[in-house]
């Protein structure tokens, strides 16, 4: 049912404020090979998942005003990385579009639902105990998903079915879109144009 296309589905988008500086290279249809680079660990941790799980090639290298704190660095990546898929996906024609994963990390599991339609929209249900992980403030992982699926755009739907550690929590949350987004972002042999009866997304 799945056919290639011919056509390379890669980006490039820098973003400059006065807060943060990031440069990101996309390539929606690769292997999950890059270099991320946000001076946040956890989340660097958490963006190698992403890319290795979606198999995608992603370089991504951040700089911010981290004597702060993380806010402005992560939503600004979650733009840009937003910005990238929305070039890298060009008309979205072909594509399988829809996508459901369920995905467990030992008492945790989370359940991503996206359609990859330029309708901006994220449900958001996950819960945690604790306010950070090392410099990683938790309330910032929902900031992170807003901003990505708004400048995507696409429609997004987080739900956490169990769990207590939010180590586990969020690593199973960008497994989840990951695998979600490897399956929608496939070509479809039977789709013409647009999966819409629109005709365009």
């Amino acid at each position: 049912m799945t056919e290639k296309s011919t056509k390379q589905r890669i980006s490039k988008v820098e973003r400059r404020t006065k807060e943060t500086s990031i440069t990101c290279h996309l390539n929606i249809d690769g292997t999950g090979e890059g270099i991320i680079a946000t001076g946040i660990p956890f989340f660097d941790h958490m963006l190698n998942q992403f890319k290795r799980h979606s198999f995608i090639d992603l370089d991504l290298s951040a700089s911010g005003d981290l004597e702060i704190d993380s806010h402005h660095t992560v939503e600004d990546i979650g733009i840009v990385l937003g910005m990238a898929f929305k070039e890298a996906l060009g008309e979205r024609e072909g594509i399988v579009r829809y996508a459901d994963r369920k995905v467990p990390l030992d008492e945790a599991c989370v359940e991503c639902v996206l359609d990859l339609c330029t309708r901006p929209f994220i449900h958001y249900d996950l819960r945690f105990n604790k306010e950070k992980i090392n410099n990683f403030e938790l309330e910032l992982n929902l900031e992170f998903w807003k901003a990505l699926a708004f400048n995507a755009p696409f429609t997004l739907h987080l739900r956490q079915i169990s769990g207590i550690n939010s180590h586990h929590i969020i690593e199973a949350c960008f497994k989840a879109f990951a695998i979600a987004f490897d399956d929608a972002k496939q070509f479809d042999s039977r789709v013409k144009g647009s999966r819409s009866t629109k005709g365009l997304m």
